[in-house]
């Protein structure tokens, strides 16, 4: 099922299985890092309705790892995009070399702008 997930994309190109498991492990280390926050949150929300000095003055600490997660997770989806994305161009570029091989048309030099 995974494998149907993200084939066919961008004009039929297929993602090869080392993207694939990219892609899984980079969610799975979101998805726990998600959790952690889940505990994270529910133990300041109880120091916080608690009101004691101790508690409240250890939701700053425990603040604080939440937004370190919260940044962790942005990178691990910038990362992951980023990595998508060339893959799915290099995966272009063999596809149009390939073609161009077939038609005869491989010993022509392409220009790449960016």
């Amino acid at each position: 099922m995974e494998g149907d997930l993200f084939s066919g994309i961008s004009n039929g190109t297929q993602v090869d299985s080392k993207v694939l498991q990219t892609v899984q492990k980079s969610f799975m280390q979101v998805q726990d890092i998600l959790d952690q926050n889940r505990l994270l949150i529910n133990e300041i929300n109880q120091n916080h309705e608690s009101k004691i000095p101790d508690n409240l003055t250890r939701n700053v600490g425990l603040i604080r790892e939440l937004n370190n997660n919260i940044r962790r997770v942005v990178d691990l989806y910038a990362d992951l995009s980023s990595n998508f994305t060339r893959s799915i161009e290099a995966s272009s570029e063999e596809e149009s070399s390939e073609i161009l091989r077939s038609s005869g048309k491989g010993n022509q030099k392409r220009i790449r702008y960016g």
